[in-house]
C-alpha cells in the first residue's frame, strides 16, 4: 500500500498534464510489479524469520518444522505473483489512459 501511495503522490504532482501524470504512475506501477515478481523469485529461499509477516504471527501460529516453512515460502509467492499481475494490470490500464488522451490532442510533457 506504501508504493501505491508514492505513486497516487507522483500522479498528483503530474496533475498539471494528464498524459504525463498517467504515464508516470504506469511507469513507477511497472517497477513495483518488478519488485513484487523479484521478491516471488525470491520467496523460496527467504528465512520466513526475515519476513514482515513473520512479525505479524503468533507465537503458535510461526512455522517451525521444514514442511510448514516450505507452505509459507509456497503461500508467500502465490500472494507476490497474484499483486504482480494487479499492479501490471493497473500499468497496462494507466497506459492505456494516457495513450487515449494523446489520441485526443493532449501532449505529454518532454523533458
Amino acid at each position: 500500500m506504501f508504493g501505491s501511495l508514492a505513486i497516487g503522490c507522483v500522479m498528483v504532482g503530474f496533475s498539471f498534464n494528464p498524459v504525463s501524470a498517467f504515464r508516470s504512475g504506469a511507469f513507477m506501477a511497472l517497477m513495483m510489479a518488478a519488485v513484487l515478481m523479484w521478491k516471488a523469485l525470491t520467496a523460496g529461499t527467504t528465512n520466513p524469520r526475515r519476513t514482515e509477516v513473520w512479525l505479524y504471527l503468533d507465537e503458535k501460529t510461526r512455522p517451525i518444522d521444514a514442511a510448514a516453512q516450505k507452505v509459507f515460502r509456497t503461500v508467500m509467492r502465490e500472494v507476490y505473483v497474484f499483486y504482480a499481475w494487479i499492479v501490471l494490470g493497473a500499468a497496462v490500464g494507466l497506459f492505456a489512459l494516457s495513450f487515449v488522451m494523446m489520441l485526443f490532442g493532449l501532449s505529454g510533457h518532454l523533458p
